[in-house]
């Protein structure tokens, strides 16, 4: 066989070859296989948190109310206080002094009375005079009840069942009038203050939930779970223009007194969707800060769907807006795919899907 003809032969193996590998590179080529599923229709609670401020219903300054030395102190720091009990004393000696005067002149000044009423009633002095006398006594009478305030003063008690703070003063002090003793607080029920955005005051207002009294729980500083539900029933009047919010106010119940004035925690509100529509997040891509799906057509085309997202839970959102229950999304693989591509579905169940994400949320 001559040189041109081997040649030749070589030339059309290689081009039958390359052929036949073109061939079987086009039977195994198609459509790329890709996790489908639908969106899963479920009754679903959103758990939203607010900083807040945990206050006392009653927290109040005890200052003295007449100058003078401290004379004895009966309660100490961090005591409950039943109301009416004792718990300062201030030397009494210059108001009990003044009280014993007011009376020596109110009763002299009682005598006079009665002496011009006599002189009146025998026509000798006239009634003006005995006018004169009386509004005498009553002056003298109301420096007997001034002296005994001020002697009453002296003696300091609980305005309300609390607890105490620290001793400001201390037995034998000198105090000067509305020097501070010590605070008491009432930690029978307590006040919880947090803020909420302007949206979520108008969502909740509208929703009519405002009226009804709103449970709500507490998450302290540690992270544990406080073991009495509270109530908001308070919204206040004006809003922060700074940060946009509004101070809303719960109550709980304190039994245990393990809340005191002061701490810190976090308000817990459980915020209804029903019949959500539940999607995975990676099932999600943005374009410009939108959000956006793949939604498989009835031949297997890839088409992008715009979405609006109502809240956003671990690892899946809650769509308001854009796609219905029937709807068909892709699952993965959406930086290999464009809108238009074909593809092979792998119909993934919802309650799969779902599983799933609980575990990753675990």
């Amino acid at each position: 066989m001559s040189k041109k003809t081997l040649l030749a032969a070589s030339i059309l193996t290689i081009i039958l070859t390359g052929c036949g590998h073109q061939e079987h590179e086009a039977h195994h080529s198609g459509p790329l296989e890709f996790n489908v599923s639908h969106p899963i229709s479920k009754d679903t609670v959103l758990v939203k948190e607010y900083v807040s401020q945990i206050r006392a219903i009653q927290h109040i300054e005890l200052r003295a109310m007449e100058r003078g030395y401290l004379a004895s102190t009966f309660v100490d720091e961090g005591q409950t206080v039943e109301k009416g009990k004792p718990m300062f004393k201030i030397v009494p000696t210059i108001y009990e002094a003044e009280l014993k005067r007011a009376k020596a002149e109110a009763k002299a000044v009682q005598m006079e009375f009665k002496n011009t009423k006599s002189l009146v009633d025998q026509n000798i002095v006239s009634p003006n005079e005995l006018a004169v006398v009386e509004a005498e006594y009553q002056k003298a009478q109301a420096e007997v009840e001034l002296a005994e305030a001020h002697l009453a003063f002296t003696d300091i008690k609980a305005p309300f069942t609390g607890k105490m703070d620290h001793l400001e003063a201390r037995t034998g002090s000198l105090l000067d009038e509305g020097e501070l003793l010590t605070t008491m607080s009432d930690l029978s029920q307590m006040w919880v203050y947090f803020n909420v955005p302007e949206s979520e005051y108008l969502d909740y207002v509208q929703s009519g939930k405002a009226n009804e009294g709103t449970s709500v729980r507490l998450k302290l500083a540690n992270g544990t779970i406080y073991p009495y539900k509270g109530v908001i029933d308070t919204i206040e009047a004006d809003f922060d223009n700074h940060t946009g919010t509004i101070e809303m106010r719960a109550s709980f119940p304190n039994p245990d007194e393990m809340l005191r004035h002061g701490q810190t925690g976090n308000i817990l509100v459980d915020v209804d969707y029903p019949n959500a529509l539940v999607i995975p997040q990676k099932a999600t891509f943005q374009i410009l800060d939108q959000n956006y799906v793949y939604v498989l057509d009835a031949d297997n085309t890839l088409t992008t769907r715009h979405i609006e997202i109502a809240a956003e839970l671990p690892h899946i959102f809650l769509v308001s807006e854009g796609l219905k229950e029937d709807d068909t999304i892709l699952l993965e693989g959406l930086r290999r795919v464009s809108n238009g591509d074909r593809i092979k579905p792998n119909l993934v169940s919802s309650d799969d899907t779902l599983a799933e994400l609980a575990l990753q949320a675990e």
